[in-house]
């Protein structure tokens, strides 16, 4: 019966993934957990905290909830709408201190945007400990000892990933496309399988152009090659195609009419314009495509630097390298940067910034206090840094 709750509330959040699903905070035993039993905590996503219980299926562990507004952990800490303040609240209010011995909560490491380590141990004597990027490595970094490998604090795009991000897209697109049923009927149930089929297209084919879209750190633009911005014009070509084939196709059949090429140009582009308005920010190796902050690079102070690996550990895409015996970091892939402020916000010397194309600097305290909306604009967090 679990397993079909599962399955059902996977499917319909989902084909419903840009809206907020949330579910109670608290506390939650997993299993039979004694005092020495790991202490987890994530956002109130409700697939999210699905998924972790299901990872920790055998496990005996105490899972913390915090309010994330209903929002998945990486785009509600980078938000700000996962603050300090809700981890504190949570580790205060969940009677969580009496039950175990210890003092070390497990965090998602795509936390680390928007919740600051040595702020949660200095309000409540907690250690911050950041687990795997996925919750379905969390049974091996627990057998491991808390230690993570590269695979475990790195974010991929697989197969099913893509394949759960065009449904994501196609089902809410398709929903719009029915407007079109007062103008032509006939054309509904085409137009459908047209959105479901592009969706799988964009996300399924993604490895093949994944390097062709974007801009890097640097600011140069490596969109595709018969355009000059990135993901939309790729997705622009791909419509003149298709348009050009269908209007072979029906002439070739004999049913080629102006108005029948009018409504299917008006109502692919749109589809079309939609899907691209944002397709790197649907990934998560690539900054939005409405950031501002996709043109900033990471840069570091060496000299502040003391190779503590918080930006080690923290870092989705494995930009860093330390060296312990000189007690440095490096940025040996500084272009896989995905500029989401992690290392940033967790360093403890101050020796990360973000540096613009002008040579500005954007510093720790900007990263720190100032959260992204869904435009890319710098906000102040839901609760300002004095609250917290």
């Amino acid at each position: 019966m679990k397993h079909l709750k599962f399955f059902l509330i996977t499917v319909v959040q989902t084909l419903l993934r840009v809206l907020p699903f949330p579910c109670k905070t608290g506390l939650a035993k997993i299993g039979n957990p004694g005092r020495n039993a790991p202490v987890l905590l994530t956002g109130n996503f409700r697939l999210t905290v699905e998924r972790v219980r299901r990872a920790l299926e055998g496990i005996d562990a105490y899972l913390l909830v915090a309010n994330s507004g209903g929002v998945n952990v990486w785009c509600a800490a980078t938000g700000g709408h996962l603050t300090n303040h809700d981890v504190v609240s949570v580790l205060k209010t969940s009677g969580i201190e009496n039950l175990v011995n210890h003092r070390q909560v497990i965090l998602p490491q795509l936390a680390a945007t928007g919740i600051e380590g040595k702020i949660i141990h200095k309000k409540t004597g907690w250690k911050v400990v950041w687990g795997p990027v996925y919750a379905t490595s969390i049974p091996r970094f627990l057998s491991r000892g808390l230690e993570k490998t590269v695979e475990m604090r790195t974010v991929s795009f697989s197969w099913p990933q893509r394949l759960e991000m065009a449904v994501a897209w196609a089902f809410p697109i398709s929903v719009l496309s029915l407007l079109v049923f007062p103008f032509w009927r006939e054309g509904v149930l085409p137009l459908v399988g047209f959105v479901w089929g592009w969706a799988f297209l964009i996300f399924l084919s993604f490895p093949l152009y994944q390097e062709r879209i974007g801009t890097t750190g640097t600011g140069k633009n490596i969109g595709f090659i018969f355009f000059n911005f990135g993901e939309r014009g790729l997705l622009l070509f791909l419509w003149v195609l298709f348009m050009l084939s269908l209007v072979g196709y029906t002439t070739l059949a004999g049913d080629f009419s102006w108005a029948l090429a009018f409504r299917w140009g008006l109502s692919s582009l749109i589809v079309v314009l939609i899907l691209g308005l944002d397709l790197t920010g649907s990934t998560p190796v690539h900054k939005s495509g409405l950031h501002e902050d996709r043109l900033l690079s990471i840069a570091l102070y060496a000299e502040r630097c003391e190779g503590a690996s918080f930006c080690e550990q923290v870092c989705p895409t494995d930009v860093f390298e330390v060296d312990y015996d000189r007690q440095l970091a490096s940025l040996c892939r500084a272009e896989q940067c995905v500029q989401c402020g992690a290392c940033i916000v967790q360093c403890p010397f101050d020796a990360l910034y973000f540096r613009s194309l002008m040579g500005d600097v954007v510093a720790p305290d900007t990263v720190r206090r100032f959260k992204l909306n869904l435009l890319g604009n710098r906000k102040v967090a839901s609760r300002p840094a004095g609250t917290e």
